[in-house]
C-alpha cells in the first residue's frame, strides 16, 4: 500500500505539460514579409489618396497654401456646374455610340475565329494589337486621318465628290471621331474575351443544330448569344466603367479644353482640368467622387437585372417541383 501511494506522485510528476500553441504571426513570418511590399505600396500610393481625396472634396485647397475646410460647398457648386453636366453629357453620349457597336463587332468577330478557320492566331494577334498601342500614338495617328483640312477621310470625301465633315471643330464630329478610337481599341480586347466563353460552350450543341437544319444566323442568336450572357453582361459592366472614365483620347486629341464648345470634354477629362490645370484640388475630389457614385449606380443597376434575370428563371423548375 505504501509503495503505490509513493507511485502515484512520481507519475503526476512524470506528466509533461502542455504545449504552447505557436504564435501564427512567427510561423508564418516568411509569408508576411514576402507579400508586405505590395500592402505597403498599396497603402501609400493606392489607400491614402482614396482617403485624402474625400477630405480634400470638402475643403478648399491649391496645393500649396492652407487648406481651407469648405463642408458641402463643392458638392453644392457641382449640383449647379454647367460645364461638369456638359461632361457628363458628352461621356455618355461617347459611350452610347462606341459601346453598342463595339461589342457587337466583338461578339461577331469571336463568333467568325471560333469557327474553323485558317490562320486563327495570326487573327487573334491582330485584333488584339489594338489594345496594347500607346494611346498617345493612336491619338496623334487619329487626329491626321480627321483632321479638316488634310485628313485621309476627308480626302476619300472629296475623291467621291461628297462634302467634307468637320470631324475636329464640330460637336457631333469630335464624338465621332472620339468613339472610332475607342471602337478600334477595345473591339479586338473584347473580341478575345468572347472568344474564351465561346470555347466554354458543348460543341454538341452547334453539332445538334447543324443537324436540324440551322443556319449560321440561327445559330449565332438562339446558342451563342444566350449562352455567352454572362460574359457579355461583363463586358457591358467592364466597358461602362472604361466609358465613364475616358480620359487619353480626348486629352491628346482635343487638349484640355476637350475641342471647340467643349464637344470633347469628359468628365475624367473635366477633373483633370480642374485639379491639375486650375489647381483646384478641392472640386477636383468632389468631381471624381461623383464620378465613383455614377459608376456605382450602373454598377448597381446591371446587377440587379442579372439577378432579377436569374430568379425569374429559377422560379418556374420551384414551381415544378411544387406541383410534382
Amino acid at each position: 500500500m505504501t509503495t503505490t501511494t509513493e507511485a502515484a506522485p512520481a507519475r503526476a510528476a512524470q506528466t509533461p505539460e502542455p504545449r504552447q500553441r505557436p504564435n501564427p504571426l512567427r510561423k508564418f513570418l516568411p509569408q508576411y514579409l514576402a507579400i508586405a511590399p505590395f500592402y505597403i505600396l498599396f497603402l501609400i500610393f493606392g489607400l491614402f489618396p482614396i482617403v485624402f481625396s474625400i477630405f480634400l472634396s470638402f475643403t478648399d485647397w491649391d496645393g500649396m497654401g492652407e487648406i481651407k475646410f469648405v463642408g458641402l460647398a463643392q458638392y453644392q457648386y457641382l449640383l449647379t456646374d454647367e460645364r461638369f453636366w456638359n461632361a457628363v453629357g458628352n461621356t455618355f453620349i461617347i459611350w452610347f455610340i462606341s459601346t453598342i457597336p463595339m461589342l457587337f463587332l466583338a461578339l461577331v468577330i469571336a463568333f467568325l475565329l471560333h469557327s474553323n478557320i485558317r490562320f486563327k492566331g495570326f487573327y487573334r494577334l491582330a485584333y488584339f494589337i489594338p489594345n496594347v498601342t500607346s494611346m498617345v500614338a493612336m491619338a496623334i495617328v487619329f487626329g491626321s486621318v480627321f483632321s479638316d483640312s488634310f485628313g485621309l477621310v476627308n480626302s476619300a470625301l472629296t475623291a467621291l465628290n461628297l462634302d467634307e465633315v468637320p470631324w475636329l471643330s464640330s460637336d457631333w464630329g469630335i464624338k465621332i471621331t472620339i468613339a472610332v478610337m475607342v471602337i478600334w481599341r477595345f473591339t479586338g480586347y473584347n473580341a478575345i474575351i468572347y472568344l474564351a466563353g465561346l470555347q466554354a460552350i458543348p460543341t454538341e450543341l452547334y453539332d445538334a443544330a447543324k443537324v436540324d437544319g440551322a443556319s449560321t444566323w440561327r445559330i449565332f442568336s438562339s446558342i451563342t448569344v444566350p449562352m455567352l450572357r454572362p460574359v457579355i453582361l461583363f463586358t457591358v459592366i467592364t466597358s461602362t466603367v472604361g466609358g465613364l472614365s475616358l480620359f487619353t483620347e480626348p486629352q491628346v486629341l482635343l487638349g484640355n479644353e476637350g475641342g471647340p464648345n467643349e464637344a470633347g470634354m469628359t468628365i475624367v477629362l473635366y477633373q483633370y482640368t480642374q485639379a491639375f490645370v486650375q489647381f483646384d484640388f478641392g472640386y477636383g475630389s468632389a468631381i471624381a467622387w461623383a464620378l465613383f457614385i455614377i459608376a456605382a449606380v450602373f454598377a448597381i443597376i446591371n446587377w440587379r437585372l442579372v439577378r432579377e434575370r436569374d430568379s425569374m428563371k429559377i422560379k418556374p423548375g420551384r414551381n415544378e417541383g411544387a406541383a410534382k
